[in-house]
């Protein structure tokens, strides 16, 4: 396989983060029109449809789609991809929502995170791309983030990219204060504590309170707060996975070892920079942000795998992500679902999804040989997707997200805020934050029940 470009070196931000919409989000209160496009065809049809004038319309914002469309622009000349957009994350979904509850107006295809798929696949707002064969490419993805876009045989969008966490750490601040690298969690508080004990200016990260944080790492502990079947959803944000969590968290919290520095800013990129934040608990999107924004890190950042919570386990999640998915709305959906696939899984447009930065999500290429041999000088030579790429393969499997995360994660801050800049307990906060939610939830028609 050929790789113009390395991807290390490019690897955008990827928007799994909290967000939030404007009005009611839960997918069982709304509609879609529906199409006059089959939701069904062979490989023989689906061909067929390229090769007929037809024009799509694309909501994303990532920047590889536009050159992905002028890609299957080129191979089919009879398609024209309008490609629109409309708003990040939040700003696109409450379109996507206004659209569907008007039964009018929505894209052919559009960009969707991860957590922001049952929204809209509960409400049969996504097409079922199983239809179209599509099923048949399991095997080409990570296992996480195809549980992520499937519910038993439906398949309502194909992965773009995926966000395993590892750990990125300052070897030079480790260095300095004697430290090896922790691969368990009693080991990243001890260093955390040590580190912050010798400089109160040096802290072993930075949170805030993050909603997209708080669930990967409930997710990396084992947990499983939520249980969605249908309309029917459990919430438990005290289970063990939970508070196996928070009883790390909260010393951190608690004792001020963490940097209370907003991700993102130009002040966290400045600790990033000079090492006064030594790690970053993340999705493996992360490398070219730093190298973009933290230049001055150069030659001290490596990747390690996750800490541990019982030595020996490997253990990690997903933080972050995006899927193309086909509208249910759409009255073009074979060609619409062969663009999807050629965004994807098809070879051109895999590689210009990697040239712009997204981290992979299928197993070829995740286990390329030639992907696993980049070795960036920002990481000091280190052969980082050697630990990527194996994080991948330690996502713990059968994560759920709530059919109304997006408004879930909106609310998170609501309850966290307070405890993150007072050093008090977290597990409060989940209580809250459980309960938030589960009245949203039901307010929209769910029948919720929380722990």
């Amino acid at each position: 396989m050929s790789r113009s470009l390395p991807r290390s070196a490019k690897r955008a931000i990827a928007l799994g983060l909290g967000v939030v919409l404007a009005g009611s989000l839960a997918a069982c209160s709304s509609g879609s029109g529906g199409g006059s496009s089959p939701d069904t065809a062979s490989a023989d049809e689906l061909a067929a449809a390229l090769t007929e004038k037809s024009t799509i319309t694309v909501w994303a914002w990532a920047p590889a789609v536009e050159p992905i469309a002028e890609a299957f622009e080129a191979k089919y000349p009879d398609i024209t991809v309008d490609v629109q957009n409309v708003g990040t994350g939040a700003d696109q979904y409450t379109k996507l929502q206004n659209a569907i509850k008007a039964g009018k107006g929505a894209p052919d295809v559009a960009q969707v995170e991860y957590f922001a798929i049952p929204q809209f696949s509960l409400s049969d707002s996504l097409a079922d791309l199983s239809g179209f064969g599509y099923d048949d490419l399991e095997d080409d993805f990570t296992a996480s983030t195809w549980n992520s876009v499937t519910d038993g045989d439906a398949v309502y969008a194909l992965p773009q990219d995926s966000g395993p966490m590892a750990m990125f750490y300052r070897q030079d601040v480790f260095d300095k204060y004697g430290i090896a690298v922790p691969t368990t969690w009693d080991e990243y508080v001890a260093a955390a504590e040590t580190m912050h004990s010798a400089d109160p200016n040096q802290f072993i990260t930075s949170d805030t309170g993050d909603a997209g944080f708080t669930t990967s790492m409930i997710w990396q502990a084992g947990g499983q707060p939520y249980k969605v079947d249908g309309e029917t959803v459990s919430i438990d944000l005290q289970d063990e996975g939970a508070k196996k969590w928070t009883s790390t968290w909260n010393t951190l919290v608690e004792n001020g070892s963490l940097a209370q520095t907003p991700g993102w800013t130009d002040e966290w990129f400045r600790g990033l920079s000079d090492g006064s934040i030594a790690t970053l608990l993340t999705g493996a999107w992360m490398p070219g942000n730093l190298e973009a924004q933290a230049a001055e890190g150069s030659g001290q950042w490596r990747v390690a795998p996750m800490p541990q919570y019982t030595e020996g386990d490997t253990a990690t999640a997903e933080n972050g992500g995006s899927s193309i998915a086909v509208m249910e709305q759409s009255s073009n959906k074979l060609v619409a679902a062969e663009f999807t696939k050629f965004a994807t899984a098809e070879e051109e447009g895999k590689q210009i999804s990697f040239d712009a930065g997204g981290f992979p999500s299928t197993t070829s290429d995740l286990n390329d040989p030639a992907f696993l041999a980049e070795a960036p000088e920002y990481f000091g030579g280190q052969k980082i997707n050697e630990v990527l790429s194996q994080a991948a393969a330690d996502v713990v499997p059968d994560w759920q997200y709530l059919p109304f995360q997006v408004y879930a994660n909106s609310i998170y801050s609501d309850s966290a805020s307070s405890a993150y800049s007072n050093g008090t307990s977290l597990d409060p906060v989940l209580e809250a934050w459980g309960k938030a939610s589960a009245d949203y939830g039901t307010q929209q028609g769910f029948d919720v029940t929380t722990k």
